[in-house]
């Protein structure tokens, strides 16, 4: 009677643990979930002083202007409203990204997160268009032909060689990286960089649980969200970005986005701030060149 009391007991355990794992409580499932989810945050930069002008700017290194440095401020403020707490942070290796970290971290009070600086998410090259005035480059080739220069996905502005003041070989912060003897970018060169990049070293802050904050630029992000959203060729030609306005992705264990309530097709993300007012800034990107 006692080893049959014994075997009933043992055969009641081994239930109870099998069901345990079988069917785990509600508070280990939404642990589990928590766990897979991760943030990415994308800011684009606050408006340039070049922005300002109406110029091609691409990687020439132009300050933010004030009402720029106004938009960060505010993007920061949002990112701290919305609870979001950045564990580490990325950005170009140029000035109106990375003053547009600095005050995001500060009104987050995150300065002291580690910053990676990398010309990967750099602006795209914008060869020789950069430093024309944009109407004036629409009033000289025509509205099609800069268009097409602008936001086709494949074709690039002409070429600067390494007689230009704009060849990157001329700037000492690419002084270790070998770039081509002619050099611009379209797009698709753009996200042939950006990709791989996110992919390498930020990908798996992602894996690992943290959230991530990058500061970049229009056409990097956009490079970006194309690869997050798997956006087609002939939509990401007509996406804007606005500046200085968080851009929140959630993204599963896969790094796949996971939709957002108020997320503005084709994006899954959502922006962070006044839905309306954000229209306006993509609209005000959108008619730089009419």
């Amino acid at each position: 009677m006692f080893v049959a009391a014994r075997n009933a007991f043992s055969i009641a355990s081994r239930t109870a643990v099998n069901h345990a794992r079988v069917f785990p409580s509600t508070r280990t499932v939404a642990a589990f979930q928590t766990a897979e989810k991760s943030t990415l945050v994308l800011v684009r930069h606050g408006e340039s002083t070049w922005n300002l002008e109406n110029k091609f700017t691409g990687w020439v290194d132009v300050p933010l202007s004030p009402k720029g440095h106004e938009e960060v401020v505010e993007a920061g403020k949002l990112i701290k409203e919305s609870g979001i707490v950045p564990d580490v942070a990325f950005t170009s290796l140029q000035k109106r990204a990375i003053m547009t970290l600095n005050h995001v971290l500060e009104e987050t009070d995150l300065m002291w997160i580690p910053v990676t600086k990398a010309w990967q998410l750099n602006e795209r090259h914008y060869g020789g268009l950069q430093g024309l005035d944009k109407q004036e480059t629409v009033d000289k080739y025509g509205k099609d032909q800069v268009l097409i220069w602008r936001r086709s996905y494949d074709i690039p502005p002409p070429v600067v060689d390494r007689s230009s003041p704009h060849h990157p070989s001329n700037d000492p912060r690419y002084a270790k990286f070998d770039f081509p003897d002619e050099w611009t970018e379209s797009l698709k060169t753009t996200l042939e960089r950006v990709t791989p990049y996110f992919n390498e070293n930020i990908a798996p802050q992602l894996k690992d649980g943290k959230t991530v904050i990058i500061a970049a630029h229009g056409n990097s992000l956009r490079a970006l969200v194309k690869h997050l959203d798997d956006i087609g060729e002939d939509v990401i030609a007509e996406l804007n970005i606005p500046t200085g306005t968080p851009l929140v992705y959630e993204l599963d264990d896969d790094l796949k986005p996971i939709p957002q309530e108020g997320a503005m097709p084709p994006l899954t993300g959502r922006y962070l701030g006044d839905q309306d007012a954000i229209r306006a800034r993509i609209e005000g990107v959108k008619n730089q060149t009419k």
